[in-house]
């Protein structure tokens, strides 16, 4: 028998060096930078414009409280100084000029994602929060008079962003097949509410009644429409991810922002504007009284739990209107607990903020883990065509 001879085969390894060149290239400060940066464009969202809410709702609340005039709340002027007033005004203005320089520049660099947001049942929503936080940091200004020509010029600039988004989104509810509100609607469109109605008190300041009554119908009606909408559990509202369920405190916020603007429309705290509180504290309640609800989103940190801070500031200054114009122990009693409580929730996140910054700029479920309805929809029926 012939032997068989296996053909010998030579194996050259080379190794690459351009992985390790690579990485110390990264390593170097100067490159690692804009990586970081990028990181941080990429992850960043309008779901972030809630902390500066926050800031800029805290500070209206203590504008409101150390006014000198505010008969209800003389006994506590000397236990809040303006100092406080005056170094939250101005950290929730360098806040919010940060916010808005980063998402600029998202907008420049990672338009694609912009675009997405924008095409979002939920992101959508919250490209309202730059202009709400601009009109209620204007609102609270220490300085400035709103019959002043700056303080009308700056007003119309940050309303107009909402106009424009109203125009947007309510259209769209009635006009485009895929994106009725009986599909899209969730608790986050109730942004849009507050919104029109933050911009129809600060109109009402300076004194433009007409576009005061204007923008406060357009937020009133469309409030009634949501709220109807998601207190039927259409399609809509089962879609919502359960990270998210801090966003549920807009249910009384924006009652109780509407109560503020019809008080500052009216001049007075009338029948009106005390139902639309009764409804924002029933509400406030109703949720108080459900901690379950909440149970799952409060595993890990994320940035929706700001949505706890500036709707409960919202009742607080309700309740501080309320207590101005009843004047008796039970309405300041219900002043001083939630104006408490504010204060507490607010400097709560700020501590747990800092405590978890390593966590505050990864991706958000705002659009990662959310599928829109038509997409689940799309998804069920293909896995009921592959059965």
């Amino acid at each position: 028998m012939e032997s068989l001879e296996i053909p010998r085969q030579e194996v050259h390894i080379k190794v690459d060096d351009s992985l390790s060149t690579t990485k110390e290239r990264n390593t170097d400060l100067p490159h690692a930078k804009p990586i970081v940066l990028m990181s941080v464009l990429s992850s960043l969202h309008a779901g972030y414009f809630r902390i500066s809410l926050s800031l800029c709702s805290q500070a209206l609340l203590w504008k409101i409280m150390i006014v000198p005039h505010s008969l209800s709340m003389s006994h506590l002027q000397s236990s809040l100084p303006s100092m406080a007033f005056h170094l939250l005004w101005y950290l929730a203005l360098s806040t919010q000029l940060s916010l808005c320089v980063l998402y600029a520049l998202k907008c420049f660099f990672f338009f694609d994602l912009v675009k997405e947001e924008f095409s979002h049942y939920i992101g959508v929503n919250y490209l309202y929060a730059p202009s709400i936080s601009w009109l209620i940091l204007l609102q609270s200004a220490p300085v400035m008079e709103p019959q002043s020509v700056l303080y009308q010029t700056l007003f119309s600039v940050f309303a107009l962003p909402v106009l424009a988004l109203d125009t947007k989104l309510y259209g769209q509810w009635f006009t485009t097949k895929k994106r009725f509100l009986s599909m899209m609607a969730n608790p986050a469109s109730q942004v849009s509410v507050i919104a029109n109605l933050v911009a129809a008190r600060g109109a009402a300041e300076i004194g433009w009644m007409e576009c005061a009554l204007c923008l406060f119908s357009l937020g009133m009606v469309h409030y009634l429409v949501i709220f109807v909408t998601l207190y039927q559990r259409l399609p809509g509202g089962k879609n919502f991810p359960t990270k998210l369920r801090p966003v549920f405190f807009l249910f009384f916020a924006a009652p109780a922002m509407g109560s503020l603007a019809w008080n500052s429309i009216c001049g007075s705290f009338d029948p009106l504007a005390k139902m639309l509180f009764f409804l924002s504290l029933f509400i406030f309640m109703s949720l108080v009284c459900r901690p379950n609800l909440f149970k799952k989103a409060m595993k890990r940190f994320n940035v929706a739990w700001w949505a706890y801070s500036f709707p409960i500031t919202f009742l607080a200054l309700d309740s501080v209107q309320y207590a101005q114009d009843v004047k008796d122990q039970v309405a300041s009693g219900m002043m001083l607990i939630f104006s408490s409580i504010s204060v507490l929730i607010f400097l709560g996140m700020m501590v747990l903020t800092a405590a978890n910054s390593n966590r505050l700029l990864r991706r958000d479920p705002v659009l990662g883990s959310a599928a829109s309805p038509k997409d689940k929809q799309r998804s069920s029926r293909l896995g009921a065509a592959t059965c």
